[in-house]
Protein backbone atom coordinates (compact mmCIF):
# COMPACT_ATOMS: atom_id res chain seq x y z
CA UNK A 1 0.00 0.00 0.00
CA UNK A 2 2.84 2.38 0.86
CA UNK A 3 4.50 1.65 -2.49
CA UNK A 4 1.25 2.49 -4.34
CA UNK A 5 0.91 5.78 -2.43
CA UNK A 6 4.55 6.70 -3.26
CA UNK A 7 4.03 5.86 -6.94
CA UNK A 8 0.84 7.94 -7.01
CA UNK A 9 2.65 10.91 -5.48
CA UNK A 10 5.53 10.56 -7.96
CA UNK A 11 3.09 10.52 -10.86
CA UNK A 12 1.38 13.65 -9.55
CA UNK A 13 4.70 15.46 -9.23
CA UNK A 14 5.71 14.45 -12.75
CA UNK A 15 2.40 15.71 -14.13
CA UNK A 16 2.88 19.01 -12.34
CA UNK A 17 6.37 19.39 -13.77
CA UNK A 18 5.13 18.57 -17.29
CA UNK A 19 2.32 21.09 -16.93
CA UNK A 20 4.76 23.78 -15.78
CA UNK A 21 7.37 23.21 -18.49
CA UNK A 22 4.98 22.55 -21.37
CA UNK A 23 4.60 19.56 -23.66
CA UNK A 24 8.18 19.69 -24.82
CA UNK A 25 9.40 18.98 -21.30
CA UNK A 26 11.96 21.83 -21.38
CA UNK A 27 12.49 23.82 -18.19
CA UNK A 28 13.82 26.92 -20.08
CA UNK A 29 11.65 30.06 -20.29
CA UNK A 30 10.66 31.24 -23.80
CA UNK A 31 13.26 33.58 -25.34
CA UNK A 32 12.40 37.26 -25.51
CA UNK A 33 13.31 38.97 -28.80
CA UNK A 34 12.58 42.55 -27.71
CA UNK A 35 14.39 44.70 -25.17
CA UNK A 36 12.48 45.81 -22.10
CA UNK A 37 12.02 49.49 -22.92
CA UNK A 38 9.14 50.21 -20.57
CA UNK A 39 6.58 52.98 -20.86
CA UNK A 40 7.31 56.66 -20.28
CA UNK A 41 5.53 59.96 -19.86
CA UNK A 42 7.44 62.96 -21.16
CA UNK A 43 6.53 66.52 -20.23
CA UNK A 44 7.33 69.10 -22.92
CA UNK A 45 7.36 72.78 -21.99
CA UNK A 46 7.83 75.06 -25.01
CA UNK A 47 8.47 78.71 -24.27
CA UNK A 48 6.40 80.14 -27.12
CA UNK A 49 5.11 79.40 -30.59
CA UNK A 50 7.38 80.17 -33.53
CA UNK A 51 8.88 78.21 -36.40
CA UNK A 52 12.22 77.23 -34.85
CA UNK A 53 10.80 76.04 -31.52
CA UNK A 54 7.90 74.23 -33.21
CA UNK A 55 10.36 72.35 -35.44
CA UNK A 56 12.53 71.36 -32.45
CA UNK A 57 9.53 69.99 -30.56
CA UNK A 58 8.36 68.03 -33.60
CA UNK A 59 11.83 66.56 -34.18
CA UNK A 60 12.02 65.52 -30.52
CA UNK A 61 8.61 63.84 -30.51
CA UNK A 62 9.12 62.10 -33.86
CA UNK A 63 12.51 60.68 -32.96
CA UNK A 64 11.66 59.58 -29.42
CA UNK A 65 8.49 57.89 -30.71
CA UNK A 66 10.62 56.07 -33.28
CA UNK A 67 13.17 54.99 -30.66
CA UNK A 68 10.73 53.92 -27.92
CA UNK A 69 7.78 52.78 -30.00
CA UNK A 70 4.48 54.63 -30.17
CA UNK A 71 2.92 52.37 -27.56
CA UNK A 72 5.67 53.10 -25.04
CA UNK A 73 5.65 56.90 -24.84
CA UNK A 74 3.10 59.58 -23.96
CA UNK A 75 3.83 63.27 -24.47
CA UNK A 76 2.29 66.02 -22.35
CA UNK A 77 2.98 69.03 -24.58
CA UNK A 78 2.40 72.49 -23.09
CA UNK A 79 3.09 75.89 -24.70
CA UNK A 80 3.81 78.76 -22.28
CA UNK A 81 2.88 81.45 -24.85
CA UNK A 82 5.97 83.47 -23.99
CA UNK A 83 5.08 83.94 -20.31
CA UNK A 84 7.59 83.00 -17.63
CA UNK A 85 4.79 82.46 -15.11
CA UNK A 86 3.25 79.91 -17.45
CA UNK A 87 6.59 78.11 -17.77
CA UNK A 88 6.77 77.86 -13.97
CA UNK A 89 3.21 76.57 -13.66
CA UNK A 90 3.74 73.97 -16.40
CA UNK A 91 7.04 72.72 -14.93
CA UNK A 92 5.52 72.48 -11.44
CA UNK A 93 2.62 70.46 -12.84
CA UNK A 94 5.01 68.06 -14.55
CA UNK A 95 6.81 67.50 -11.25
CA UNK A 96 3.61 66.88 -9.30
CA UNK A 97 2.44 64.46 -12.02
CA UNK A 98 5.71 62.55 -11.76
CA UNK A 99 6.72 62.60 -15.42
CA UNK A 100 9.74 60.49 -16.33
CA UNK A 101 11.58 63.29 -18.14
CA UNK A 102 11.07 66.94 -19.04
CA UNK A 103 12.03 68.37 -22.41
CA UNK A 104 12.45 72.13 -22.06
CA UNK A 105 12.36 74.06 -25.33
CA UNK A 106 14.12 77.47 -25.08
CA UNK A 107 15.97 79.22 -22.28
CA UNK A 108 13.19 80.45 -19.99
CA UNK A 109 11.40 77.11 -20.22
CA UNK A 110 14.63 75.37 -19.24
CA UNK A 111 15.32 77.72 -16.31
CA UNK A 112 11.81 77.19 -14.92
CA UNK A 113 12.05 73.41 -15.30
CA UNK A 114 15.43 73.37 -13.54
CA UNK A 115 14.02 75.49 -10.71
CA UNK A 116 11.06 73.12 -10.33
CA UNK A 117 13.03 69.90 -9.84
CA UNK A 118 16.50 68.67 -9.05
CA UNK A 119 15.52 65.03 -9.50
CA UNK A 120 13.57 64.50 -12.74
CA UNK A 121 15.97 64.46 -15.72
CA UNK A 122 15.68 67.50 -17.98
CA UNK A 123 16.83 67.71 -21.60
CA UNK A 124 16.96 71.19 -23.12
CA UNK A 125 16.89 72.33 -26.70
CA UNK A 126 16.90 75.68 -28.54
CA UNK A 127 19.17 77.04 -25.80
CA UNK A 128 22.32 78.94 -26.74
CA UNK A 129 24.51 78.59 -23.65
CA UNK A 130 23.56 76.46 -20.64
CA UNK A 131 26.09 78.04 -18.28
CA UNK A 132 24.80 81.54 -19.02
CA UNK A 133 21.27 80.25 -18.41
CA UNK A 134 22.45 79.16 -14.94
CA UNK A 135 21.24 75.56 -15.19
CA UNK A 136 24.56 73.65 -15.35
CA UNK A 137 27.97 73.88 -13.71
CA UNK A 138 29.74 73.64 -17.06
CA UNK A 139 28.85 72.69 -20.62
CA UNK A 140 31.31 69.78 -20.51
CA UNK A 141 30.12 68.41 -17.16
CA UNK A 142 26.65 69.73 -16.26
CA UNK A 143 26.82 68.41 -12.68
CA UNK A 144 23.03 68.54 -12.26
CA UNK A 145 19.88 66.87 -13.60
CA UNK A 146 20.08 69.00 -16.76
CA UNK A 147 21.67 68.39 -20.15
CA UNK A 148 20.70 69.13 -23.74
CA UNK A 149 21.56 70.54 -27.15
CA UNK A 150 22.74 74.07 -27.97
CA UNK A 151 21.40 76.03 -30.93
CA UNK A 152 24.51 78.19 -31.09
CA UNK A 153 25.58 78.71 -34.67
CA UNK A 154 28.91 80.45 -34.93
CA UNK A 155 28.28 84.15 -34.29
CA UNK A 156 31.49 84.88 -36.16
CA UNK A 157 30.16 83.02 -39.20
CA UNK A 158 26.90 84.99 -39.01
CA UNK A 159 28.86 88.25 -39.08
CA UNK A 160 30.93 86.99 -42.02
CA UNK A 161 27.74 86.21 -43.97
CA UNK A 162 26.35 89.68 -43.29
CA UNK A 163 29.60 91.37 -44.34
CA UNK A 164 29.39 89.71 -47.77
CA UNK A 165 26.55 92.14 -48.49
CA UNK A 166 28.39 95.17 -47.10
CA UNK A 167 31.35 97.44 -47.84
CA UNK A 168 33.80 96.74 -45.00
CA UNK A 169 35.11 100.31 -45.28
CA UNK A 170 31.70 101.90 -44.82
CA UNK A 171 29.59 99.67 -42.57
CA UNK A 172 28.12 100.11 -39.13
CA UNK A 173 26.29 97.09 -37.74
CA UNK A 174 23.22 97.30 -35.51
CA UNK A 175 23.16 94.39 -33.04
CA UNK A 176 19.52 93.89 -32.07
CA UNK A 177 18.29 91.61 -29.28
CA UNK A 178 16.02 91.27 -26.24
CA UNK A 179 17.78 92.31 -23.04
CA UNK A 180 15.60 89.95 -21.00
CA UNK A 181 17.06 86.83 -22.66
CA UNK A 182 20.42 85.61 -21.25
CA UNK A 183 21.19 83.66 -24.42
CA UNK A 184 20.98 86.89 -26.42
CA UNK A 185 23.34 88.76 -24.11
CA UNK A 186 25.81 85.90 -24.52
CA UNK A 187 25.59 86.13 -28.33
CA UNK A 188 25.86 89.92 -28.29
CA UNK A 189 29.15 89.72 -26.37
CA UNK A 190 30.53 87.30 -28.97
CA UNK A 191 29.38 89.56 -31.83
CA UNK A 192 30.95 92.66 -30.31
CA UNK A 193 34.26 90.91 -29.71
CA UNK A 194 34.38 89.68 -33.30
CA UNK A 195 33.36 93.02 -34.83
CA UNK A 196 36.05 94.70 -32.74
CA UNK A 197 38.61 92.27 -34.15
CA UNK A 198 37.47 93.17 -37.69
CA UNK A 199 37.56 96.88 -36.97
CA UNK A 200 33.87 97.21 -37.92
CA UNK A 201 31.91 99.75 -35.87
CA UNK A 202 28.60 98.71 -34.30
CA UNK A 203 25.85 99.82 -31.95
CA UNK A 204 23.65 97.77 -29.62
CA UNK A 205 19.87 98.09 -29.70
CA UNK A 206 17.88 96.20 -27.09
CA UNK A 207 14.18 95.61 -26.57
CA UNK A 208 12.57 94.65 -23.30
CA UNK A 209 9.59 93.01 -25.03
CA UNK A 210 7.83 92.84 -28.39
CA UNK A 211 6.14 96.21 -27.91
CA UNK A 212 9.49 97.99 -28.36
CA UNK A 213 10.61 96.28 -31.58
CA UNK A 214 9.07 98.78 -34.00
CA UNK A 215 10.70 101.83 -32.45
CA UNK A 216 14.05 100.16 -31.68
CA UNK A 217 14.54 98.75 -35.19
CA UNK A 218 13.51 102.09 -36.69
CA UNK A 219 16.19 103.82 -34.62
CA UNK A 220 18.73 101.17 -35.60
CA UNK A 221 18.32 101.61 -39.37
CA UNK A 222 18.52 105.40 -39.03
CA UNK A 223 22.01 105.08 -37.55
CA UNK A 224 23.39 101.87 -39.09
CA UNK A 225 23.53 100.35 -42.58
CA UNK A 226 23.57 96.65 -41.63
CA UNK A 227 21.53 94.69 -39.08
CA UNK A 228 22.34 91.57 -37.03
CA UNK A 229 19.25 90.13 -35.32
CA UNK A 230 20.44 87.58 -32.78
CA UNK A 231 18.86 84.14 -32.25
CA UNK A 232 16.34 85.56 -29.84
CA UNK A 233 12.84 84.29 -29.09
CA UNK A 234 11.30 87.74 -28.79
CA UNK A 235 12.69 88.89 -32.14
CA UNK A 236 12.08 85.49 -33.77
CA UNK A 237 8.40 85.84 -33.03
CA UNK A 238 8.28 89.30 -34.65
CA UNK A 239 10.51 89.12 -37.73
CA UNK A 240 7.75 90.50 -39.94
CA UNK A 241 8.16 93.82 -38.12
CA UNK A 242 11.92 93.74 -38.71
CA UNK A 243 11.44 93.05 -42.44
CA UNK A 244 8.91 95.86 -42.82
CA UNK A 245 11.52 98.32 -41.55
CA UNK A 246 14.82 97.02 -42.93
CA UNK A 247 13.68 96.25 -46.49
CA UNK A 248 12.19 99.71 -47.29
CA UNK A 249 15.33 101.23 -45.79
CA UNK A 250 17.50 99.11 -48.11
CA UNK A 251 19.37 97.57 -45.16
CA UNK A 252 20.89 94.04 -45.42
CA UNK A 253 20.30 91.85 -42.39
CA UNK A 254 21.40 88.54 -40.94
CA UNK A 255 19.34 86.55 -38.43
CA UNK A 256 20.53 83.96 -35.96
CA UNK A 257 18.09 81.21 -37.03
CA UNK A 258 16.75 79.82 -40.29
CA UNK A 259 13.08 80.33 -39.40
CA UNK A 260 13.84 84.00 -38.67
CA UNK A 261 15.43 84.40 -42.09
CA UNK A 262 12.43 82.77 -43.76
CA UNK A 263 10.17 85.45 -42.33
CA UNK A 264 12.21 88.62 -42.27
CA UNK A 265 15.98 88.61 -42.80
CA UNK A 266 18.20 88.58 -45.87
CA UNK A 267 20.63 85.90 -44.71
CA UNK A 268 21.58 83.41 -42.01
CA UNK A 269 23.78 80.50 -41.06
CA UNK A 270 21.13 77.82 -40.92
CA UNK A 271 20.76 75.27 -38.15
CA UNK A 272 17.94 72.79 -38.72
CA UNK A 273 15.86 73.00 -35.54
CA UNK A 274 14.07 69.76 -36.38
CA UNK A 275 17.48 68.05 -36.26
CA UNK A 276 18.16 69.86 -33.00
CA UNK A 277 15.06 68.18 -31.54
CA UNK A 278 16.16 64.82 -32.95
CA UNK A 279 19.50 65.10 -31.16
CA UNK A 280 17.70 66.00 -27.90
CA UNK A 281 15.49 62.91 -28.30
CA UNK A 282 18.55 60.69 -28.67
CA UNK A 283 19.89 62.09 -25.40
CA UNK A 284 16.52 61.51 -23.72
CA UNK A 285 16.50 57.89 -24.93
CA UNK A 286 19.97 57.37 -23.48
CA UNK A 287 18.74 58.64 -20.12
CA UNK A 288 15.46 56.72 -20.05
CA UNK A 289 16.56 53.37 -21.45
CA UNK A 290 20.31 53.17 -20.90
CA UNK A 291 20.40 54.88 -17.52
CA UNK A 292 22.70 57.72 -18.59
CA UNK A 293 23.15 60.44 -15.98
CA UNK A 294 22.38 63.99 -17.23
CA UNK A 295 24.98 65.37 -14.82
CA UNK A 296 27.66 63.52 -16.79
CA UNK A 297 26.34 64.20 -20.32
CA UNK A 298 28.09 67.16 -22.01
CA UNK A 299 25.99 69.74 -23.81
CA UNK A 300 25.89 68.79 -27.49
CA UNK A 301 26.21 71.05 -30.54
CA UNK A 302 25.08 70.83 -34.14
CA UNK A 303 28.04 70.26 -36.44
CA UNK A 304 26.44 68.88 -39.62
CA UNK A 305 24.31 70.51 -42.28
CA UNK A 306 25.15 74.11 -41.34
CA UNK A 307 25.20 76.30 -44.45
CA UNK A 308 24.84 80.01 -45.33
CA UNK A 309 21.39 80.77 -46.75
CA UNK A 310 19.47 83.75 -48.09
CA UNK A 311 15.85 84.79 -48.50
CA UNK A 312 15.20 85.18 -52.28
CA UNK A 313 12.25 87.55 -51.78
CA UNK A 314 14.26 89.94 -49.65
CA UNK A 315 17.34 89.62 -51.88
CA UNK A 316 15.23 90.68 -54.87
CA UNK A 317 13.68 93.58 -52.97
CA UNK A 318 17.14 94.82 -51.93
CA UNK A 319 18.67 94.18 -55.36
CA UNK A 320 21.73 92.47 -53.91
CA UNK A 321 24.08 90.02 -55.59
CA UNK A 322 24.14 86.60 -53.93
CA UNK A 323 27.62 85.33 -53.04
CA UNK A 324 28.72 82.00 -54.49
CA UNK A 325 27.91 78.99 -52.29
CA UNK A 326 24.96 80.61 -50.51
CA UNK A 327 21.73 78.60 -50.77
CA UNK A 328 18.16 79.92 -51.00
CA UNK A 329 16.18 79.42 -47.82
CA UNK A 330 13.77 76.48 -47.86
CA UNK A 331 15.89 74.31 -50.15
Amino acid sequence: MKMKKWMGLAASLMAAVMAFTGCGGSSEAPAEDTAEIGTYTIGIVQQMEHGSLDAATQGFMDKLTELLGEENVTFDYQNAQGEQANCTTIATKFVSNGVDLIMANATTALQCAAAATGDIPIVGTSVTDYVTAGVVDSNDAPGRNVTGVSDLASVEAQVDVLMQFCDPEDTKVAIIYCSAEPNSIFQADLAKTYLDSLGVPYAEYTVADSNEIQSVVTNAVSDCNAVFVLADNTLANNMEIVKNITVPAGIPSVAGAEAMCQVGALSTIAIDYYDLGVKAAEMAYDILVNGANPAEMPIEYMTDGIVPKYNPEIAEALGVEIPEGMEPIGE
